[in-house]
């Protein structure tokens, strides 16, 4: 599915893995006095870096790209798995989720044209989780899939999550009842550019998901690829492995050995030949990724960069200009 829109347009719906915001259509957030650093910027906060993507664009834009926001709200009547849950992951990600997320699009609306999301906004599926996707993104997000989007109740889920299709199609519906947007694959054009968004939340994508890509290569516009989980490069997975496993000083530039997603994006046969695919074709120039919680790039093609943004729990984004 596609829409065309204006610098400043509205977008009416999300997709897949990734998403793309008018700042425009942002709703309005009171202004708090920030609990930290009172005294100083109220945005000084923010730990932003900064991309440029060369395309050749007549009018250029920029986009703040935000990751990985693990609301973990719930309602006093929901059930007790909820409830352990919200108080669990609350102290995992320092309870100051929202708030940072509403700091980011506050400061995105002054700063830049749109926001993408590249998924995980919620840590679990909750009614005031799914409120709070309502709240702040309501019908101008195209939006991101990622795993945590998928989760029921995590470890506590019954039966236990497992990484499929079978899996996720158990709350896929409920899913697209909430969140604006196709979550399976979309195609945005905005300012001339195709940002294409598709869901590889357990790394790998689908042969469906494939042809719709191929489809859109068609057009003849340059493409920004939002997924969840990122396609690994060498670098990238040596960044991932280095901030999740190793311990010490690192003393070796030998590659780690593959394990979870990047295993699977080496074994499934579909998503292994899409990427040698990706790798060839010059109209994709820019990968926007996330679910590692590290900011980290490296090239990936000789026409595309991969840019992973660390959580926005931790009140962390990128802006990027696309000229």
């Amino acid at each position: 599915m596609e829409h065309n829109i204006d610098r400043r347009g509205f977008i009416k719906r999300m997709a897949g893995v990734g998403a793309l915001i008018a700042t425009s259509q942002l709703p309005a957030i009171a202004k708090d006095k920030p609990k930290v650093f009172s005294e100083r910027g109220r945005y000084e906060r923010l730990s932003l870096s900064y991309a440029t993507v060369e395309i050749g664009l007549k009018q250029p834009f920029s986009v703040l790209h935000l990751s990985d926001s693990h609301l973990t709200a719930a309602y006093a009547h929901e059930d007790k798995n909820k409830q352990e849950l919200n108080k669990t992951r609350t102290k995992t990600f320092g309870g100051r989720q929202e708030e940072a997320l509403r700091d980011a699009l506050e400061w995105a609306k002054q700063h830049v044209d749109y926001v993408v999301h590249t998924g995980d906004i919620i840590d679990w599926q909750s009614e005031a989780n799914f409120d709070l996707v309502r709240k702040y993104f309501g019908n101008g997000l195209i939006g991101s899939m990622g795993n945590h989007e998928f989760s029921p109740d995590m470890w506590l889920s019954n039966p236990k999550e497992e990484h499929t299709e079978v899996f996720k199609d158990r709350t896929r519906s409920l899913l697209q009842s909430v969140y604006p947007f196709d979550v399976r694959f979309q195609s945005q054009v905005a300012n001339g550019v195709n940002f294409i968004t598709l869901d590889d939340v357990y790394g790998y994508v689908t042969a469906e998901q494939v042809a719709l890509f191929k489809e859109e290569v068609k057009k003849g516009l340059p493409i920004v690829l939002c997924m969840h989980v990122p396609f690994y490069t060498g670098n990238i997975w040596r960044a991932t492995h280095r901030f999740w496993h190793e311990k010490g000083r690192m003393t070796t530039g030998e590659m780690p050995e593959a394990k979870s997603d990047y295993k699977a994006q080496q074994e499934d046969s579909v998503t292994r030949d899409f990427i040698a695919y990706l790798k060839q074709e010059p109209l994709l120039r820019c990968i926007l990724a996330g679910h590692e919680h590290i900011s980290v790039e490296d090239r990936f093609s000789p026409t595309c960069r991969e840019y992973l943004v660390a959580g926005s729990f931790l009140f962390h984004g990128r802006e990027i200009l696309f000229i």
